[in-house]
């Protein structure tokens, strides 16, 4: 499912640059704001939709309309006439990733074994690597060797859009919580636990030095790749991810979360730093493949953190709050980068990200116990 609509997703991204230069007056700055907008207001429907999902007998009937308000607004971006549809629907596609992230990952935590969390998370983050790899490769074979008109092709992302609704509908399985779910709702929630909260607070420290993954195709286009050449180093840095993604998670099952986020966190920092000096493509390429490591290590790691210190009861409620805490971190560290980048220089600005990314490592060495499992229930 993941890789599907990511397949779809991507299949679209890489083409809206060409579709709004071709539509009248879409101002570059408008763009920013609701760009801004839209996710902020998707973190806080993170935060929402998980509550709702731990007191919902079932999460999945969320997940579900997640996707589904997605997939059936993306591809009407094909229709678009004025700069004002393309900003709608991109707003409400982040809706409807509001409305299933938080329940998903309670649902992956779910119906995985406690010992098979990381890697569980490493797969669905490789999963969704490998459909941004496909995704624009499928985009640029129809655009290319069909020759096929761009919306003709914005519009065929449907397809892998509706193969996924179908796989989360007829393959995914969950099962019931009438007892968990009734005892939330007669009760108050209890407050998440203290290990919960410090270890968001460490990743949301670590997202302020994490700017876009736009700003390193900025740096490719520095350092000499071609603009024709910068669809294959996006997909070169997510077929690493998702090439590694199930093993990096794995290693977390294995030897801790802590020391794997560790290690992750400063071989980034160490790579910003690297991408602040680099001035050859072959340099930035290598320091690249490098940075997709961290990725491969991390993202599996942070979410099955988050499932190990807080019980099945508040899963969805904690995952809300870390999408959203993650979320909301992400909108100044992007552009305090790109005020960095525009007033010193990149090599400053990548500096001050691998610096913060240092802290974070420290507040996560600090503040977060070495086990944070609880005992399997």
């Amino acid at each position: 499912m993941s890789f599907l609509t990511d397949a779809s997703s991507e299949m679209i991204f890489p083409l809206l640059p060409l579709l709004l230069a071709s539509l009248p007056g879409a101002p570059a700055a408008a763009l920013g704001v609701i760009e801004g907008i839209a996710e902020a207001t998707a973190a806080a429907v993170k935060v929402v939709s998980g509550r709702l999902s731990d007191r919902a007998v079932r999460r999945k009937p969320l997940v579900v309309a997640g996707y589904s308000l997605s997939s059936a607004v993306r591809p009407l971006v094909a229709l678009a006439s004025i700069w004002p549809h393309v900003l709608l629907v991109r707003f409400l596609d982040r809706i409807g990733k509001g409305v299933r992230s938080a329940p998903r990952d309670a649902l992956i935590a779910e119906v995985t074994p406690p010992d098979r969390r990381g890697a569980a998370y490493g797969l669905h983050r490789a999963m969704d690597n490998a459909g941004a790899v496909a995704g624009p490769l499928l985009a640029a074979a129809l655009l290319g060797l069909l020759a096929l008109p761009l919306r003709t092709v914005l519009a065929l992302s449907a397809v892998p859009a509706a193969l996924a609704l179908l796989v989360l509908v007829l393959g995914v399985r969950e099962t019931s919580r009438p007892a968990a779910a009734a005892a939330v709702v007669r009760t108050p929630a209890a407050p998440l636990p203290p290990a919960f909260r410090r270890a968001v607070a460490a990743v949301a420290l670590f997202t302020l030095s994490a700017s876009s993954d736009t700003f390193l195709l900025l740096k490719a286009r520095e350092v000499g790749i071609s603009a024709a050449g910068l669809p294959l180093v996006w997909a070169f840095s997510n077929a690493i991810r998702a090439a590694l993604g199930t093993w990096g998670g794995g290693l977390s099952d294995r030897h801790g979360r802590k020391r794997v986020l560790l290690a992750a966190w400063t071989l980034y920092a160490a790579c910003y730093a690297l991408f602040g000096i680099v001035k050859t493509p072959p340099a930035l390429l290598v320091v690249l493949a490098v940075y997709s490591v961290h990725a491969a290590l991390s993202e599996g790691a942070e979410r099955a953190l988050v499932a190990d210190v807080v019980p099945p009861e508040s899963r969805g409620r904690a995952f809300g709050w870390f999408h959203g805490a993650v979320g909301l971190a992400a909108l100044p560290a992007s552009a305090g980068f790109g005020l960095l980048w525009t007033w010193f220089g990149s090599r400053t600005a990548f500096l001050a990200g691998a610096g913060v990314a240092l802290l974070a490592a420290g507040l996560l060495l600090v503040a977060v116990p070495e086990r944070t499992r609880p005992p399997v229930r």
